[in-house]
């Protein structure tokens, strides 16, 4: 047997936000990033009780009460928006840095760049008056008096790009390279080039000497820096395989003589890819050593400490828990290996398998630029922010002593390395403290001074009157904890033309209620009767309950009520989890839900192979069946049906994974059912099922 990987779980429940490598007859696992095609246009919706957003109490700056999750902007009147597209990365890092000291004070400066469309759409669905500008350019002018200096990061040390992010909300300044400073005649307060060495120094600075002066109710975590490919370099094959494997049957010891590159520099990069990219076996690597001379200069396992220096590209690579390295389909990982002076022969050996290829140049292939995503929203609140990997130890370690700085029930806005999804969670749930998955949310600073009325309570519908012996079957669309989903993603979904013909549950971010209210109160009013919102897992953010020490988990469950309540969802959508495994809901955590949300109807959980239903103290409870696309879909009702003997009523609670799948999807799936069946909307499911429960 070769070697498993993480992505070879024979669950189907691998909620990865980030997309794993499919295997060939394997259920394609859930991701957060692959955001697909726009379609259709929304539908309208009937007035309902609604509450408004709160006025800001202190004039032009925000505040924040003790009850709410995340902090109150002021409010905006007008914003001037720009399309970034064609500026450079640390050319955006300095605009959006600047937005987040401006709208922290009136939200006025809105962005967006890229491809999706979905970031300037929303320009037209909040209903606040706007001005394009064709020159972002003109709008820094206009708003860099507001700013008192610059920031100035070390290009070589990314992570000071996050330690310059927190102290430029502090500093009330920019972040900047020296060169744009210098451009745009900016003092420079702080200048980080030459004082640290790696992330380690970075964050441990920041941990005695900048976050002690901050917030201790947020925590933020994206990536630092983004990778700017260098066009025209040319790479020399080194190791290549000649025929698929996917077996393992391969792995062994390899070795390239590296020395024809020291020719041109001391400096050689090793990239390692998938000999066939349309396959998902790409390379596994377990140890790399590198000898100069016949001496070591380098010797690691991947996922350590020891490989941190080495890994200049990281390429979406990922890690295995049997401590390896691996990129299939597109991705990839590059070291750099620099020899010593006068090094006559260098010499790679590195144990690997699978469909390997491996390439070197002396050429540096690219550099790093900084990421300006979500950095506005932290800048804004002068917020901690890092970017440490819970799979490797010594982050970890670093990481965990972070987040105990922190008050219990805070929120950890941002994303994880290398998408350590699981060891993230959990790390975070032991020190008190919920995910919401926000590296890729666009304006928050803007957004969350945009005022409109949310709903406290949705269209209801009434379920059969009666219990029959059929088939009674809900849909949900699961990520809904993912606000950038919320954002992106979910707006492509909800303007499916074909939305509202089939009930359909949204699991949703009740954070959107301080975040962006006007998004949330745009899906609100453009609800149809067949479209219900549901509080995304498992409550005000994402977590896994059972990690929580037992002394702090009531307050998050309190304050997972009181955002249902005032957003109007009576429907949740919780996971839970221990190390590797998939947790049954257990009574005492449906009772804790029970007690803190008023008027709950009823929860779904996990993502698994099949769907039970139980009552819990009379609260309904189903185990939700992954339905992972359109095809296997229609083959898991067709399993439903045959073996449904008709005997008696059967519930089954259905998840739908919301990167493959879409509204017309669901039209499909309901099309293809048999007459045994009956599609709800959830809360008409749970309130059947909760009937005929109580019967039996």
């Amino acid at each position: 047997m070769p070697p498993a990987r993480i992505a070879d779980s024979p669950s189907p429940r691998i909620l990865s936000r980030r997309r794993l490598p499919p295997r060939k007859g394997r259920a394609m696992p859930i991701s957060r990033r692959n955001f697909l095609a726009l379609s259709g246009a929304a539908a309208g919706a009937s007035a309902l009780p609604r509450i408004a957003f709160a006025q800001s109490g202190q004039g032009s700056q925000t505040y924040w009460p003790a009850d709410r999750a995340l902090p109150i902007f002021p409010q905006a009147h007008h914003l001037d928006a720009a399309d970034l597209t064609s500026l450079t990365g640390d050319e955006q890092g300095l605009l959006v840095s600047l937005q987040g000291i401006v709208n922290r004070k009136e939200p006025r400066l809105y962005f967006y760049w890229g491809t999706d469309p979905t970031t300037q759409n929303w320009l037209s669905l909040i209903k606040i008056p706007y001005t394009t500008s064709t020159d972002p350019w003109s709008l820094f002018h206009r708003y860099i008096q507001e700013a008192d200096g610059a920031i100035v990061f070390d290009p070589n040390v990314p992570d000071t790009i996050n330690l310059a992010t927190t102290l430029a909300g502090m500093k009330n300044a920019v972040v900047a390279t020296a060169d744009l400073a210098a451009t745009y005649g900016l003092r420079i307060i702080e200048d980080f080039r030459g004082k640290f060495t790696d992330k380690f120094g970075v964050y441990n600075y920041a941990l005695s000497n900048v976050w002690p002066k901050t917030t201790k109710r947020m925590v933020t975590a994206i990536g630092p820096s983004n990778t700017q490919e260098v066009s025209g370099v040319n790479w020399t094959t080194l190791l290549e395989v000649t025929a698929p494997v996917t077996d393992a049957s391969n792995k062994a010891a390899y070795t390239a003589d590296l020395s024809s590159f020291l020719s041109t520099s001391s400096t050689v990069y090793v990239k390692f890819q998938d000999a066939y990219s349309n396959t998902g076996w790409g390379p596994s690597v377990s140890q790399v050593t590198v000898t100069a001379d016949g001496t070591t200069i380098a010797s690691f396992q991947p996922g350590t400490s020891a490989e941190t220096p080495y890994l200049f590209e990281n390429g979406s690579s990922q890690l295995a828990s049997g401590g390896w390295r691996f990129a299939d389909n597109t991705e990839y990982f590059i070291y750099k290996f620099t020899a010593p002076a006068g090094t006559k022969q260098l010499v790679l050996t590195v144990t690997m398998w699978n469909q390997y290829f491996v390439t070197a140049t002396s050429t540096q292939p690219s550099y790093q630029v900084v990421n300006p995503l979500f950095r506005d929203y932290i800048v804004a609140n002068s917020a901690p922010v890092f970017w440490l990997d819970p799979d490797v130890t010594e982050e970890a370690t670093l990481m965990g002593q972070i987040l105990a700085t922190f008050e219990p029930d805070t929120a950890y806005l941002g994303w994880f390395p290398n998408g350590d999804e699981m060891p993230g969670v959990t790390l975070c749930g032991q020190n008190s403290t919920y995910v919401v998955a926000a590296d890729v949310f666009y304006n928050g600073s803007a957004l969350s001074g945009v005022r409109a009325p949310i709903r406290q309570s949705q269209k209801p519908v009434k379920p059969p009157t009666k219990v029959e012996n059929k088939i009674y079957i809900s849909f949900t669309m699961v990520e809904g904890d993912n606000i950038q989903y919320n954002q992106h993603r979910m707006l492509m979904m909800w303007e499916d033309a074909t939305r509202g013909q089939v009930p359909l549950g949204w699991s949703i971010s009740v954070l959107l209620r301080d975040i962006a209210p006007a998004m949330l109160s745009y899906y609100q009013e453009t609800a149809t009767a067949n479209d219900l919102l549901v509080a995304g897992p498992s409550g005000a953010g994402y977590t896994y309950p059972a990690v929580w020490p037992s002394s702090t988990l009531p307050k998050y469950m309190r304050q997972s009520g009181e955002y249902m309540q005032a957003t109007g969802m009576q429907t949740l959508f919780a996971y839970d989890r221990n190390g590797s495994t998939d947790l049954t809901i257990t009574t005492a955590l449906v009772d804790l839900y029970r007690q803190n949300i008023p008027g709950l109807q009823g929860i779904v959980y996990n993502y698994e192979s099949a769907s039970t239903i139980s009552l819990i103290d009379g609260l309904p409870v189903a185990q939700l069946l992954g339905v992972n696309d359109l095809s296997s879909g229609e083959t898991q009702l067709a399993a439903i049906a045959s073996s449904w003997d008709s005997s008696a009523p059967l519930f089954v609670a259905a998840g739908l994974e919301s990167w493959n799948m879409m509204p017309a999807d669901a039209v499909s799936l309901a099309n293809a059912m048999g007459s045994d069946f009956e599609l709800l909307r959830p809360d008409a499911w749970f309130a059947l099922a909760k009937q005929a429960l109580g019967k039996s």
